[in-house]
């Protein structure tokens, strides 16, 4: 029986027809049951590009454009379209397999050719050329074919490559954005899925080819299995695998894993893929985790739609980190006594007051957390021995056996009245794990793992027997909104040689993206493996408008002209529930909502549950993990973000001035990059320093 395949973006165009015409594609390749007969129902065009295309006949109106191999039954629907307009697609495309990768690419060989007469009138105008750096035989090796290639030659700007996005290959166009952006070819054969032993592949065999695409080719097993995905949510499918994406989803893997990327990059996707993959394929049970209650709530929403049965969803818990934690503990020794922050503070206090030492409450705290019980110290020798960069303040040794003794007492008050932290609950929990033979999960997913303290990476190092596929962890540290630094290595996860990187951006347009990224330009920002994170190549394929900036004269003027965006929005179209208002504080995040409250406008709030459809006000460090059609980010002025609170002295500290500044920026790159659509920038009286490279 004929195999039949289904290019992604074909099955996203057909979720868009009306049912009758997606009800007749699955009756019309009914006839491809029967392989014998199925080349008598399809159409060869005189003057193809490509011999191989075909069309068929869907109904009066509407016409499929098929692959039909010179050898093998492997049939691929390539496109449904209007009668005329297939026929005009298909005379004027071409079905190639790029010699690097082995998968399957399709042209506008028409128009490659109609642009090339045109580049290089333009190129003999400018002494440049955009490729020039790059050798042939380096473009070759990253599967540039002559045809993009001689294209490639002719490219001045990086907008006339942009513009070519659309009948370029698609693989060859991100390989040239990839070197264009400043990548090396080393990362752009990693960025599009290039094995690390490359191999020869037969370029004239397409059904080979369309084999080796899973993440572009879906293939069914007859009309049944068409109609069956017709009859899946559009939701499930509406991201389909980049290569990138696909294998590490699929991958066996003799260790810990991660995936890297920027915002929208669809690292969860990723990880909700491989979570499904672990749980079809594997004995032991899978946990999937986050940092928030929230984002555990959508992944396990979203894992719903991809498991097609209870019995798979049993074999995937789905717990942000800290209620692992508490169920360990709890397992052990009952509900734990959490210590409120305004008592460990009075604690505090009370011991500093008693011990006669020179340092707030809150700097002692900070010091537990972020030297003791990040880096497992046990002892006065190893607190003096242990590293404190960025924390504010330099110690002499004198110091630091002065406030050892003020954190000695602080712990023996707790173990005495039986008190806890929420730091301590996951430490306790880890210390059972570790004393267990028998490990709670023999696979472990990790999403938003840039927000991980060092203690829950010990927890989560702890559920898991170190062995073949055990950790797999996906996170982006441009997104990092909390305190915490974490190194991989440092906490016992080696990730060698099993680390990919991902640059396309699927949920925000490219305006919103670079003038995002802008913000970040020239700040290193670490990878969580002891090396620098890169935004060379990260990009987008949407196109839409700027992102408009806002000032004003007083809060109050601010607030009118958030008022006036919202309901600019609400009269094109948009629902409530699609747009996003974002705040540095809980304060201005209530007052925002109580003025449009007042102006009539449905609002909610994204910190407590409420009616569906409104517009949802919260703060920035509450966006995480969202994403809106639509985002007003408020309050972005010169003493608001970053708040003056939120950052070291840079006399005080210049280490932690510096990690402070850098974590604010991450905040406000988070909230601006939920946006899809459109994105509004607001502030009164004068600007945020961070918007002064994006202006």
């Amino acid at each position: 029986m004929a195999k039949l395949g289904i290019d992604m973006d074909c099955l996203k165009e057909a979720f868009r027809l009306d049912g009758p015409v997606r009800s007749r594609i699955a009756d019309v390749f009914a006839k491809f049951e029967q392989a014998t007969y199925a080349g008598l129902h399809l159409e060869k065009l005189n003057n193809a590009r490509d011999g191989r295309i075909r069309t068929i006949r869907i109904d009066q109106s509407w016409r499929g454009v098929v692959l039909a191999p010179d050898s093998g039954d492997t049939y691929t629907l390539l496109k449904v379209l209007p009668h005329d307009e297939a026929y005009r697609w298909a005379e004027r495309h071409r079905v190639s397999v790029n010699g690097a990768n082995g998968r399957i690419e399709i042209r506008d060989s028409d128009a490659i050719e109609a642009a090339i007469p045109k580049l290089a009138r333009e190129a003999q105008e400018t002494p440049q050329r955009l490729f020039e750096h790059v050798s042939d035989s380096v473009l070759a090796n990253l599967g540039v074919d002559e045809q993009t290639c001689a294209f490639a030659r002719e490219l001045t700007r990086v907008e006339q490559l942009e513009a070519a996005k659309t009948f370029l290959p698609a693989t060859q166009w991100d390989t040239l954005f990839g070197l264009a952006a400043g990548m090396t070819p080393e990362e752009v054969w990693a960025d599009i899925g290039g094995a690390v032993e490359r191999e020869s592949y037969d370029t004239e065999d397409v059904s080979a080819a369309v084999e080796r695409t899973p993440e572009r080719v879906l293939l069914v097993n007859g009309p049944a299995d068409l109609m069956q995905v017709f009859r899946q949510s559009f939701e499930l499918w509406r991201i389909y695998l980049h290569p990138v994406q696909y294998q590490m989803a699929h991958a066996a893997f003799r260790g810990p894993a991660r995936i890297t990327g920027g915002p929208g990059t669809g690292k969860t996707v990723a990880a909700l893929h491989r979570a499904r993959l672990l749980a079809l394929q594997s004995q032991g049970q899978v946990l999937l985790t986050t940092f928030t209650s929230t984002l555990a709530s959508a992944l396990r929403r979203d894992l719903s739609s991809l498991l097609e049965s209870e019995d798979e969803l049993l074999r995937v818990d789905v717990h942000h980190i800290d209620q692992l934690a508490y169920q360990v503990f709890q397992a052990s020794h009952g509900r734990p006594a959490i210590l409120r922050k305004d008592e460990e503070l009075a604690i505090w206090q009370r011991i500093a007051k008693r011990q006669k030492v020179p340092f707030t409450e809150a700097f002692l705290a900070e010091e537990w957390r972020q030297v003791v019980l990040a880096q497992s110290v046990a002892s006065a020798g190893a607190y003096l021995a242990a590293k404190r960069a960025g924390r504010g303040r330099g110690l002499g040794p004198r110091q630091r056996a002065q406030l050892w003794e003020v954190i000695w007492e602080f712990e023996q008050e707790l173990r005495l009245h039986g008190q806890w932290t929420h730091e301590t609950v996951c430490i306790e929990a880890t210390k059972i794990l570790n004393e267990s033979e028998d490990k709670p999960y023999r696979h472990v997913i990790v999403d938003e793992a840039q927000d991980f303290s060092p203690m829950q990476w010990r927890l989560v190092r702890a559920a898991v027997a170190d062995d073949t596929d055990d950790l797999f962890i996906a996170g982006d540290t441009h997104q990092r909104i909390y305190n915490y630094r974490s190194s991989l290595r440092e906490v016992g996860i080696d990730i060698s040689g099993r680390s990919a990187r991902l640059s396309l951006n699927y949920r925000t347009t490219a305006e919103i993206l670079a003038w995002s990224l802008a913000m970040l330009v020239g700040v290193q920002i670490d990878d969580m493996n002891d090396g620098i994170e890169n935004i060379a190549g990260y990009r987008s394929q949407v196109h839409g408008e700027m992102p408009l900036l806002r000032g004003f004269p007083t809060r109050f003027d601010e607030m009118e002209g958030l008022a006036r965006q919202v309901r600019a929005w609400l009269d094109a179209g948009v629902e409530p529930g699609e747009i996003g208002v974002a705040a540095r504080s809980d304060m201005l995040g209530k007052e925002a909502k109580d003025f449009l409250e007042r102006q009539e406008i449905p609002v909610g709030s994204l910190a407590q549950a409420g009616p569906a459809n409104r517009v949802q006000v919260g703060t920035m460090h509450g966006m995480k993990g969202l994403e809106f059609r639509c985002i007003a980010a408020i309050g972005v002025g010169e003493h608001q973000v970053p708040p003056a609170t939120a950052i070291t002295p840079v006399e005080e500290d210049e280490l932690a001035h510096a990690h402070d500044l850098q974590r604010e920026r991450c905040v406000l790159f988070v909230a601006c990059t939920r946006a899809r659509e459109q994105l509004y920038v607001s502030w009164h009286g004068s600007p945020s320093p961070f918007l002064s490279s994006v202006r």
